[in-house]
């Protein structure tokens, strides 16, 4: 039987996929950081361009480079990839935040989460990962996608973060903006119960502010894939990284209901008093 990532290659040939503008030269990412060690994870919409090349476009390579490409590995295809080669991109991933992370995109989204006691890098603990609805990078930024074309992205792959959820130790789910808690709304084909945040609220100089809200649930299935048990789901409207004029009361306030909110039974003597730590993180 194919290994996760083996399917993953040979998907990244169909045809619905080429027309979407997926990067068939770089790998697939399953997961960023060790999924067997995680006890949440967060969940974005599919991986940056960024995690690849850089602002003007180029390949990354040598000491920067994230993840193997048909390039590193010296390959014209991805069915030429051997066991060795297959092993290089689990370990990339498996590793990511040991070796050279995009961190001007996740260190914002870890502090979210540190509340809980847990942390996408091993030296501020470990015990949460990065998951994205789609395992594929785009050329264009998804917002420049159509909503046909971001469709066909998730009906060729969402099933693949189904089955990575159910072979893992993950439970619960932070889900980084609206976009992705729609998008997983699609996947898992049950609605999140949707509550008003008036204290997330984003002011502007002249109109309405915008509204902030969270989002909970739990989910059982996704994307057709039993996950043979419950998982917990939280989610906000606001995206961390691109929101304009998100204010640091309102990430502090996040942090503080995700800390109050998820109970994480393995990590318990991490995070000890949890109301503790989420009192000591707004200060």
């Amino acid at each position: 039987m194919k290994s996760l990532i083996e399917q993953l290659l040979a998907r990244i040939y169909s045809e619905d996929l080429k027309r979407i503008s997926v990067m068939d030269w770089a790998c697939p990412v399953h997961t960023f950081g060790d999924l067997n060690n995680a006890s949440i994870a967060t969940v974005g919409l599919n991986p940056s361009n960024r995690e690849f090349v850089d602002a003007a476009g180029s390949e990354l390579a040598g000491s920067v480079r994230r993840f193997p490409t048909l390039q590193s590995l010296n390959l014209s295809n991805w069915k030429e990839a051997s066991d060795t080669d297959i092993a290089k991109i689990e370990a990339a991933c498996v590793n990511y935040f040991s070796s050279n992370p995009y961190d001007l995109w996740f260190k914002k989204l870890n502090e979210l989460i540190r509340g809980t006691g847990l942390s996408y890098y091993e030296w501020d603990g470990g015990g949460a990962c990065h998951l994205d609805l789609s395992p594929y990078a785009t050329g264009r930024k998804w917002t420049a996608l159509t909503p046909k074309e971001k469709s066909s992205l998730l009906a060729v792959s969402g099933d693949f973060l189904g089955i990575i959820l159910r072979d893992s130790n993950v439970e619960a789910l932070v889900l980084n903006g609206v976009s992705v808690v729609k998008n997983f709304e699609i996947l898992s084909g049950k609605p999140l119960t949707t509550s008003l945040r008036p204290e997330w609220s984003l002011p502007r100089v002249t109109g309405k502010p915008v509204d902030g809200y969270s989002y909970t649930g739990v989910i059982e299935h996704l994307a057709g894939i039993d996950l043979g048990r419950s998982i917990k789901v939280y989610g906000y409207n606001h995206n961390i990284q691109s929101s304009y004029g998100i204010t640091k009361s309102v990430i502090n306030s996040i942090r503080t209901w995700l800390a109050l909110s998820i109970d994480i039974q393995d990590h318990e003597t991490q995070r000890c008093d949890t109301s503790r730590r989420a009192f000591e993180l707004v200060g």
